[in-house]
């Protein structure tokens, strides 16, 4: 038998920025440490990992399901040697496909992608969570709609995974505007938003989903994600749908490049 694991949602940077030079040097120190130190925070190492990154997205649910996904370098601009990380976890195709099985059962249209890779939205956190990378992981795209209760459904209907040992990750930003980042007014507008999602996530589950639901409602909402740009935040859809009746709690929150970014654990 299997602990039944949390699920989490992770910020996970800018870029390949844990593994470079920034300035100021120690911007994603504390992001960083907190990634590292997930595992220790889980009640065994997992099984599995279904990732859900905010870089894949595609009109139907798609899940990666070959055997060895090679990484897709998917940011620009940055130093070399960034282009030469490695994160060689396997693949798990039999996790991919029983993750398609439960999201059809649920009325959603998916399908395995055994020719795609693992993005940066995935392999940057985990090879700080995870660095031996000897943990299958799976990867599920978000959908181009980015409809919260879509997401939302799609999470409730991969909740049984937890159970099996499998750990679900969104993978995104609580704040991600990239013309607020580095611009000390949007410290104050980030704060509002935060605010809410900590309330937010802490709240009864139905509550937590009906407010999740309609999110773009909430206090500065669309100045931390302007619209049609809200991908870094709909994987905590995913994860507080998957998270069934346990609470979520905030456990992480730095201010970062004038904005405050922030990591929520459920169960």
């Amino acid at each position: 038998m299997s602990a039944t694991q949390p699920t989490v949602f992770v910020p996970h940077g800018a870029g390949p920025c844990f593994f470079m030079e920034w300035h100021p040097a120690d911007a994603w120190d504390k992001m960083a440490a907190y990634l590292r130190g997930i595992g220790d925070q889980l009640p065994e190492r997992p099984k599995a990992i279904l990732m859900v990154s905010a870089h894949w997205l595609e009109k139907e649910f798609r899940v990666t399901s070959g055997p060895r996904p090679a990484l897709i370098y998917d940011y620009y601009g940055f130093p070399a040697h960034t282009y030469e990380l490695s994160y060689p976890a396997p693949g798990a195709p039999a996790l991919a496909q029983q993750v398609v099985e439960l999201l059809r059962n649920a009325g959603l249209t998916a399908a395995g992608d055994d020719e795609r890779g693992f993005d940066h939205g995935m392999f940057i956190p985990l090879k700080l969570m995870f660095p031996e990378a000897d943990i299958p992981v799976v990867q599920l795209s978000l959908r181009y709609d980015m409809d919260p209760e879509t997401h939302l459904q799609a999470g409730r209907a991969l909740a049984s995974l937890r159970e099996q040992g499998v750990l679900i990750v969104g993978s995104g930003m609580s704040f991600h505007n990239m013309q607020g980042y580095r611009d000390a007014r949007f410290g104050p507008v980030s704060d509002q938003f935060d605010d809410w999602l900590k309330q937010t996530v802490e709240s009864d589950p139905a509550q937590c989903w009906q407010a999740l639901s309609h999110w773009e409602r909430a206090p500065m909402a669309r100045l931390c994600h302007p619209p049609r740009a809200e991908e870094h935040l709909i994987p905590l859809m995913v994860v507080a749908g998957a998270a069934g009746e346990d609470r979520g709690r905030h456990v992480f929150s730095d201010r970062v490049l004038e904005t405050t970014l922030s990591g929520y654990q459920f169960g």
